[in-house]
């Protein structure tokens, strides 16, 4: 987590924030608005995504992020006040219901030719870095594994790819 080292009395806070934050704060913002009467402006998104925006100049009083990297990359920049580690993540695997898979059979679904695989988008947001992570430690366990699940992965989330709803094309 970020914070600004300017925060005079204002009308509002700016609160950038990762999506898998958003339950989370969205209920602390509220609180927090309730408590003190300022309204606590929103933005959720992938964190590197959200730190090009600071690094860009837009105006975050509090960034919070679901890595570190990208907090103490706007500290060394001289953009931030200190940065807190303050919550974790964890790299979760979600599968469709019909989809038979154990924390044992994990790697062998993910490799199966007829499974599709969804992931957040490395670079630009940490659980896209995560499952590249993930996909190095298969390479160790199976090689050739990583190249397998590098072609495969579908971008899905948290990247500047988005999905064409007409065409079902993906487009920068």
């Amino acid at each position: 987590m970020m914070l600004s080292t300017n925060l005079p009395a204002q009308e509002q806070i700016n609160l950038y924030a990762a999506g898998s934050l958003k339950a989370a704060l969205t209920e602390i913002a509220k609180a927090f608005t309730k408590q003190h009467g300022i309204p606590v402006q929103t933005t959720f998104g992938a964190s590197g995504l959200l730190r090009e925006r600071i690094e860009n100049g837009e105006a975050a009083d509090v960034f919070a992020s679901a890595n570190m990297e990208h907090p103490e990359r706007l500290l060394k920049a001289d953009k931030s006040g200190p940065v807190l580690l303050f919550a974790r993540n964890r790299l979760c695997a979600l599968a469709h219901p019909n989809l038979a898979v154990t924390p044992e059979t994990l790697l062998d679904v993910l490799l199966d030719p007829a499974v599709k695989l969804g992931t957040s988008t490395p670079r630009a947001d940490p659980s896209g870095d995560y499952a590249w992570r993930l996909f190095q430690k298969a390479e160790k366990i199976r090689p050739g594994s990583y190249a397998r699940l590098d072609a495969k992965a579908l971008k899905l989330t948290g990247g500047r790819i988005r999905r064409c709803p007409k065409t079902a094309m993906y487009t920068e």
